[in-house]
């Protein structure tokens, strides 16, 4: 195996590769990427996704690379000309899941499994139960099978099927209009109907899926079927490429992409880690507020999630939330009933979502539960009413994605601790008799009831630890992220994912905490702002951020869109809905020096993203059951904003209003993420002002020439950089400037940013509206860089700026590399050094 050379990367730039942006695009745009200071290349999936994926986390084949983006030659020849540049290359891992893709036999070890059975050498693949039928569920008929037999949409045919290693052969498949399917052998001749019963998959109507889907799925999702990546066997096929690319040292490190989806994260990150030889690799998790990364997990952290809430926190302003509170409430209560908290939309999005979505898994584990009780005589009374409803409070109580105990593996105090927590919570809503079977389904997810003397009992007790773990993470994304966020409106600016929209507001001293706690902890963890899970850029929330320095000013301007609105509002659209779109466009709106906000956002993008929303939201419509005169009312009233010209003067005024205070949490957010302790992403091009919403809108193409452009005419180290740069771009300019100075200062010095001999240090200031922190390496006499950024500048200027507040600068000289002024340590006036930025970046000269 070769050792790479590019081990721990200083930053990463993640890339959305696609057929519109291929591994040879890239490789074009190298240049710009070393000039910009990128360590390390974050590429999206690179394995064979199915047809037309967007995005690759649907993969159908591990042994190649992405045809659609150029093929393994291509990918080849991208990470060689990025080593040639000192350009690393991290990619992201997909290990829950392949896709169920149309027509099947895209995904051959699928295809192989349906059409072999159980002697399929693939059948252990995939995480299906066969314990109520031999026949695996493939919900794709728009009707009852009976009446799409009746009516001959259901056919034999034969054709040109791709043959594993190679090649095609004949073979005799069943079509639905798009969907093939293979034939069991021998069964060739029977009548369709007689043909069809004796498959080794059953073809049923769609809505069948939520009660009788017997494959284990990515979330709810019914065309991504579970892997069993804990079987040494299906970790070493599915990993075998992208461990010959690291092993030829092409691969430098790995992103996993949603570890808790897994069987047990902790063995698949030691088996991780003892193919690659220990190399750099971050895990998609995504931490609750209270919640840290278990110890024993072979990595070097998460993918950014906690820090992002860190982050925007720092320039969120609390107090700015009761007048927000207080328009919540005016919108969205009535006499009978008061406005909802967000625990409470949570709460009900749960309950939700188990009865519907994720019926099928709820009920797998409850029939699991029921085969532990009927085989041990102690347990035996427990009903299956008492054991589902145990269930189902005890998943609603849980509040984060999991917790991490393992069959056959003492479970550790403090995961316990989580379930026994959730538990005491979940009891209130239970009966006596359902408290104590509670108490058993505990003790079963703990793995603390102890062995049975059956093997296939204990084999049952093994299986709910684990489904029980890998059903919290379903239950709390689809609830939180896809539910309850579009469903609680209050302020949208932090309803992001590993963020709570009851915690606004992080202090300078929180915010040093826990930097400091990263540095100590994880020093080489991801920290991120954007990525393409975001529900929003960091951008469009920094200017939501505006809402809460300036609330009254907010309060007047959604009083005034009422008013405005109020013939055009069709009565059906409510309040929350409302707030969503009053909301959406204050982030999206124009905003000037920026290419994105040359104008508002388009009516496409806004039609688009709000229908995401309120189908996801699931309040009056939803993806299966779509209320097409709602979405039309609330499409006709957000549409009908952008043309209107005097809601164009409201938003345009507050644009106005609150614009250096936008500014200044762009910038500064930008600033502290890339120069706190950790490797930061940014994520593709988001180096300039992005105003991005939920995917797809995040995954559309980037202007990389405006950039490359962009770049080249800011002038470094000069006094004034930005002198050559018209007003039209100046926003962005300076974001580029900050962007590209951390990145390269990261790059010349990454042991004093990323690593255990990287310090982090904060610096004094006489007021919490500057946060300040020094970086430099154990030991040294100087430190490396200091970062000074405004937090809360809006507020700042109500009372009367900086005045004579200063900041304490360690002893020496420094040049700041956004400015080219230069200054003598000790105390600074925060006027003078932030005259022309409000953010700072000093070296020690």
């Amino acid at each position: 195996m070769t050792s790479s050379t590019f081990s721990t990367p200083s930053s990463t730039y993640r890339l959305q590769f696609s057929a519109d942006f291929t591994y040879d695009d890239a490789r074009a745009r190298l240049d710009y990427l070393a000039a910009l200071g990128v360590s390390h290349l974050f590429c999206s999936p690179i394995l064979q996704a199915a047809p037309g994926s967007t995005h690759g986390y649907d993969v159908v084949d591990h042994t190649r690379i992405s045809a659609e983006c150029g093929g393994e030659d291509a990918f080849r020849r991208l990470c060689e000309a990025a080593h040639e540049r000192g350009i690393g290359v991290v990619v992201d891992v997909v290990p829950n899941h392949m896709a169920v893709p149309t027509p099947l036999w895209h995904n051959l070890p699928l295809w192989n499994a349906l059409r072999e059975g159980p002697s399929s050498p693939f059948s252990r693949w995939f995480d299906i139960d066969l314990s109520n039928s031999l026949s695996v569920l493939m919900p794709v008929l728009g009707d009852r099978i009976g009446t799409e037999l009746a009516n001959d949409t259901i056919h034999l045919e034969t054709r040109e099927v791709p043959r594993l290693g190679g090649g095609v052969e004949r073979q005799s498949v069943v079509v639905y209009y798009d969907h093939v399917f293979p034939v069991r052998p021998g069964t060739d001749d029977l009548p369709l109907a007689s043909l069809l019963d004796q498959q080794w998959y059953r073809l049923a109507y769609w809505k069948v899926a939520s009660e009788e889907l017997n494959y284990r799925r990515f979330f709810n999702v019914d065309t991504l079927a579970a892997i069993r990546v804990e079987d040494e066997e299906v970790f070493r096929i599915t990993h075998a490429k992208l461990l010959e690319l690291h092993g030829d040292g092409l691969i430098d490190g790995f992103r996993i992409d949603h570890p808790d989806g897994l069987a047990n994260p902790r063995k698949y990150l030691d088996d991780l880690r003892d193919a690659t030889g220990g190399a750099w690799v971050v895990v998609e998790k995504i931490l609750e507020p209270a919640e840290t990364l278990p110890d024993e997990f072979a990595c070097a952290g998460t993918t950014g999630y906690d820090s992002l809430l860190r982050v925007d926190g720092l320039f969120n302003e609390s107090a700015g939330l009761p007048v927000l509170g207080d328009i919540w409430e005016r919108l969205v209560s009535t006499p009978e009933t008061p406005a909802p908290s967000f625990s409470a939309t949570l709460d009900r999005a749960k309950h939700e979502v188990i009865s519907d979505m994720l019926f099928t898994e709820v009920s797998r584990l409850t029939e699991v539960a029921v085969s532990i009780c009927s085989s041990d005589i102690m347990l035996r009374d427990h009903t299956r009413r008492q054991l589902g409803r145990a269930i189902v409070e005890l998943l609603v109580a849980m509040d984060r994605y999991r917790a991490y105990i393992e069959p056959g593996r003492r479970p550790d105090e403090d995961e316990v601790a989580v379930i026994t927590r959730a538990a005491e919570r979940a009891r209130s809503r239970l009966d006596a008799d359902e408290s104590d079977t509670l108490d058993l389904i505990v003790s079963l997810a703990c793995g603390t009831v102890g062995p049975a003397r059956d093997p296939y009992a204990q084999a049952d007790r093994d299986e709910f630890i684990t489904r029980f773990a890998q059903t919290c993470g379903p239950v709390m994304a689809k609830s939180k992220e896809d539910t309850a966020f579009y469903r609680y409106t209050r302020f949208t600016g932090v309803n992001e994912v590993g963020s709570d929209p009851g915690l606004v507001g992080v202090s300078p001293d929180e915010f040093h905490s826990f930097a400091s706690g990263l540095a100590h902890d994880w020093p080489t963890t991801m920290t991120t702002m954007s990525t393409h899970d975001t529900k929003r850029s960091s951008d469009v929330r920094a200017r939501l951020a505006g809402l809460l320095e300036f609330p009254r000013q907010w309060e007047r301007v959604v009083a005034e869109l009422e008013k405005r609105v109020e013939e055009a509002r069709n009565d059906a659209v409510d309040g929350a809905t409302a707030n969503l779109v009053w909301q959406t466009l204050a982030g999206t709106w124009r905003l000037a020096g920026t290419a994105a906000g040359t104008e508002p956002i388009s009516a496409e993008r806004l039609s688009a993203y709000l229908t995401k929303a309120m189908r996801e939201a699931k309040t009056h419509t939803t993806w299966t059951q779509v209320d097409a005169d709602y979405e039309t009312a609330v499409l006709d009233l957000a549409t009908g904003c952008l043309t209107d010209p005097s809601v164009g003067e409201l938003f345009d005024g507050f644009t106005g209003t609150a614009y250096q205070a936008a500014r200044a949490a762009i910038l500064g957010r930008k600033l502290v993420q890339l120069t706190m302790p950790g490797v930061p992403d940014v994520y593709q091009g988001c180096e300039v002002v992005d105003l991005s919403l939920v995917d797809p809108d995040n995954r559309r193409p980037v202007d990389l020439d405006y950039r490359d452009d962009l770049l080249a005419r800011i002038r470094f180290g000069e006094e004034d950089p930005l002198a050559a740069i018209g007003e039209a771009q100046r926003l962005d300019a300076e974001k580029l400037l900050v962007t590209a100075s951390a990145l390269r200062i990261r790059r010349r010095y990454p042991e004093a940013f990323r690593g255990d001999d990287a310090v982090y240090r904060p610096v004094a200031s006489t007021t919490g509206h500057a946060v300040a922190f020094a970086r430099s390496v154990t030991d040294a006499e100087q430190v490396t860089s200091i970062t000074v950024a405004t937090r809360l500048a809006g507020v700042l200027a109500e009372r009367g700026g900086w005045k004579d507040h200063q900041v304490v600068l360690p002893e020496g000289s420094f040049t700041d590399l956004l400015t080219g002024r230069s200054w003598e340590g000790g105390e600074v006036n925060l006027a003078e050094l932030l005259e022309s930025l409000p953010v700072a970046l000093l070296v020690a000269d």
